[in-house]
């Protein structure tokens, strides 16, 4: 029996869609909805999280509201999503964290930049704090390399951890295995439709934004925001490598590689998330989703802020601000690291494992 309002909606109309079947052209959710006769909550889930919310199957259908079999499929699947996010959150206590996630999110981010301005005033001489710095080493004048590498290491690590076991959870909820989903095949094709957002193309006309007319702008956006997050992480990885098997000091020069990188990524990272936010701002109010706006905006606004101080630090690292902007950047990417297993983050490890799942079962049926 379905647990909550949503899955039961959600029953119904898969039901109707599944014996319609205008929709099957246009993304990954109704071929898939079609493989089935019945759908469990797990079912449900798997096809929630497959789905982009690109809003075209609410336009096309004859059943939308105001009719009376009111098909309103992307909302219903963003309501869904929402509370899979929860139901495979782990450890369950933190589970709630999603219920009002742009508080918590703004809490945690509030505490953190406090906690850092706070250590570094009680750590270190005031005058060094405000004193400008420069060459390499500079930053650990403020903050020990050990110290922000175990710092920081530690939260990354729980993270990751975190949300593994909510990817476990998913997959033994929709009845899916790891070995499945990671063969060659099916990783491979979740690869390419993760990296192009294959679905997020309404069919191949684009993605509904602010009225029935289609656009790319959306994709565009999620683009500019993923890359720039992975360039950044490159970044990362690549002055890690520097540290410890070239005993190469952070700072880096302007032209060095991990500063090239955290550069061209940082730019991606404030024109995405700004591009989504004035999407989402703007986005017909029919096909936009079911109140978790505010974990939408927390997500954004933190790679935002992340962007922009990282960017800034960059720009003043051998001014009097760089202490400043040091502290803000570093309580900033440590709230993220700590709230991503409980925000708009994990969408995308669900949608993977999902496209992944899809692309398994589509070689099952023998459709490619």
């Amino acid at each position: 029996m379905l647990a909550t309002e949503a899955q039961r909606e959600g029953e119904r109309q898969m039901a109707i869609c599944n014996a319609c079947r205008y929709c099957e052209g246009l993304c990954a959710v109704f071929p898939a909805m079609e493989m089935r006769q019945s759908f469990a909550a797990g079912d449900l889930n798997y096809l929630a999280n497959l789905c982009h919310g690109c809003g075209a199957c609410y336009y096309d259908c004859q059943f939308a509201p105001p009719h009376e079999f009111a098909i309103d499929v992307p909302r219903t699947m963003a309501q869904l999503r929402v509370e899979s996010y929860e139901a495979y959150a782990w450890p369950r206590a933190l589970a709630p964290l999603f219920r009002r996630n742009g508080l918590a999110v703004a809490s945690v981010a509030a505490a953190s930049v406090a906690a850092f301005i706070l250590g570094f005033a009680a750590t270190i001489d005031p005058a060094a704090l405000f004193a400008a710095h420069s060459g390499p080493g500079s930053f650990y004048k403020l903050m020990p390399h050990g110290a922000m590498a175990g710092l920081f290491g530690a939260v990354f690590l729980f993270a990751l951890f975190a949300m593994g076991m909510g990817v476990r959870n998913f997959l033994r909820d929709i009845g899916e295995s790891a070995s499945g989903i990671a063969a060659p095949a099916p990783l491979a094709q979740a690869v390419r439709d993760a990296g192009t957002l294959r679905y997020l193309d309404g069919g191949g006309p684009g993605c509904m934004n602010e009225s029935e007319r289609p656009d790319d702008d959306r994709r565009i956006y999620h683009h500019l925001t993923f890359y720039g997050f992975m360039l950044c992480l490159a970044s990362t990885s690549v002055a890690t490598v520097y540290h410890y098997a070239l005993g190469r000091i952070a700072p880096y020069p302007w032209w060095d590689l991990p500063v090239v990188l955290g550069t061209i990524g940082g730019i991606g990272l404030v024109a995405g998330p700004l591009g989504l936010l004035r999407a989402k701002r703007r986005r017909d109010t029919k096909t936009r989703g079911f109140a978790h706006h505010g974990m939408d905006t927390a997500f954004l606004v933190m790679l935002l802020l992340t962007s922009v101080t990282g960017l800034a630090l960059l720009v003043l690292r051998e001014t009097a601000a760089m202490g400043t902007l040091l502290a803000l950047h570093l309580g900033v990417v440590f709230a993220l690291f700590l709230t991503m297993p409980y925000g708009k983050f994990v969408h995308g490890l669900y949608r993977f494992a999902a496209l992944a799942r899809y692309a398994r079962e589509r070689r099952t049926h023998g459709a490619g």
